[in-house]
C-alpha cells in the first residue's frame, strides 16, 4: 500500500484535502488516466492543438482552484474535479512543450523537476514543514495546488519518455511505473526515509502510471494500444470515479464535519 494518512497529518477536521487511503491512491490514478485520455481527446481527436487545449484546460483548472480556495471546508467533488483539471493541463502542458517547442522528454522533465523542487522549496522555508495532509489556509492550499500541478505535468512528460524514447511501450511503461510505486510502498514500510518525500514521489509516480494506462486504452494497435476511443473511454473513467468518490463520501463527511 501506498503512503497513508497517519503520516500526514490527515486527522485534523478542518483540513480541506482527503485522507491518503488506499482509496485516494485509486481515485488518484484513474484521474491521472482521465487526465491522459480527456487531454488528448481535446487536442488531438478534437484536434484543437496542444496550445489552444492548454489554454483550454487552464482556464478550468483556474476556475476549479480559486472555488476551491474559496471553500471554507471540505468537498470531494471539487477537491477531485481540480485535481482532474491539473493532469488534463498537464498533459497538454506537457505535450505542448515537449512537441511544439521541441524541448524534450528529457529536457521537460528536468524543467519541471526544477520547477517543482522551487515549490517545494519555498514552502518549506515559509511555512517550515511541507503538511500534505493538513490544508487549512489558503497560502498552504495555494503551495499545494501549485506543487500538484508541476507534479502531474512532470509525470506526463516522464510517462512520454518511457512509453516513446526508450522502446519499452506503454506495457513496458506501465510496469516499470507499478515497479516505482511497490518501491515507494516498500520505503514507506521498511526505511526511515520522510515521509513526505514519499508521498510527492507517489504522487509523481501515479501521474506516468495512470497515463501508460490511458495511452495503452486509446493507442492504435499498431503502437500497442488497444485503439478505443478517447472521448468513450473519458466518459467510461469518468463515472468510475465519480463512483469511487461516492463510496468515500460518507466516510470523509464524518472526518470533515460541517
Amino acid at each position: 500500500m501506498l503512503p497513508t494518512k497517519s503520516d500526514f497529518e490527515t486527522g485534523h477536521p478542518s483540513s480541506k484535502v482527503p485522507e491518503v487511503t488506499l482509496a485516494f491512491w485509486i481515485i488518484k490514478i484513474a484521474a491521472t488516466t482521465l487526465g491522459e485520455t480527456g487531454g488528448d481527446a481535446l487536442s488531438m481527436t478534437m484536434n484543437l492543438g496542444y496550445a489552444l487545449s492548454t489554454v483550454i484546460f487552464f482556464s478550468l483548472f483556474g476556475i476549479a482552484v480559486f472555488a476551491q480556495l474559496r471553500a471554507k471546508s471540505y468537498h470531494p467533488f471539487l477537491y477531485w474535479s481540480v485535481i482532474v483539471a491539473t493532469t488534463t493541463t498537464g498533459t497538454t502542458m506537457a505535450d505542448f512543450a515537449d512537441r511544439s517547442l521541441g524541448i524534450g522528454y528529457t529536457g521537460g522533465s528536468l524543467i519541471l523537476l526544477t520547477l517543482l523542487l522551487i515549490v517545494l522549496g519555498i514552502w518549506r522555508i515559509s511555512e517550515g514543514a511541507l503538511a500534505t495532509g493538513n490544508i487549512t489556509s489558503p497560502r498552504v492550499e495555494t503551495f499545494y495546488w501549485t506543487a500538484i500541478l508541476f507534479s502531474n505535468t512532470l509525470g506526463t512528460a516522464l510517462g512520454d519518455f518511457l512509453a516513446d524514447e526508450s522502446g519499452l511501450g506503454f506495457e513496458g511503461g506501465a510496469l516499470v511505473f507499478a515497479a516505482a510505486l511497490g518501491l515507494v510502498a516498500a520505503a514507506y514500510y521498511l526505511t526511515s526515509l520522510p515521509h513526505t518525500l514519499l508521498f510527492w514521489a507517489a504522487f509523481i509516480l501515479t501521474r506516468p502510471f495512470g497515463a501508460t494506462a490511458g495511452d495503452l486504452l486509446t493507442k492504435p494497435a499498431e503502437q500497442g494500444g488497444l485503439d478505443l476511443s478517447r472521448i468513450s473511454s473519458s466518459l467510461l473513467i469518468a463515472l468510475f470515479m465519480i463512483g469511487c468518490i461516492l463510496l468515500t463520501a460518507q466516510k470523509e463527511a464524518s472526518r470533515h464535519p460541517g
